[in-house]
């Protein structure tokens, strides 16, 4: 399975989901990202079929360790990517919207070269 942007969003849903709820459900995710629940039914069946979720019998989502990898690192891409836009006086929710589009096309190696600039400019460990 290709890792594209539709799933690392739903990856990064069940995530942020799962920290704010404790068991995520489908419907969780369609409200979530205002989608219809059988396009999330689909969007889940793929993740599963191919190792990145596990279902529970009451149909809970939960990550296996391959989907918690691409989840963590999509959302501290977006974490990163709108503190930083919004620390440069971007308005914090074009920060955020702005940081949904960029994380999952900057290059490892230009991400890790914000971290270390903000990182120099801030004095925090990002």
């Amino acid at each position: 399975m290709v890792m594209n942007e539709s799933n690392e969003n739903y990856l990064e849903t069940i995530l942020v989901l799962n920290h704010r709820l404790g068991n995520v459900r489908s419907v969780d995710i369609a409200n979530e990202m205002n989608f219809k629940k059988p396009s999330v039914s689909v969007a889940m069946k793929n993740l599963r079929e191919n190792g990145y979720i596990t279902v529970s019998p009451e149909g809970y989502i939960h990550l296996t360790d391959a989907g918690l990898e691409v989840a963590e690192k999509i959302y501290e891409r977006h974490t990163i990517i709108s503190n930083w836009l919004t620390m440069l006086g971007v308005d914090p929710r074009v920060a955020a919207e702005d940081a949904c589009k960029i994380e999952h096309d900057v290059s490892a190696e230009s991400f890790d070269a914000i971290k270390r600039h903000i990182n120099a400019s801030t004095g925090k460990l990002l």
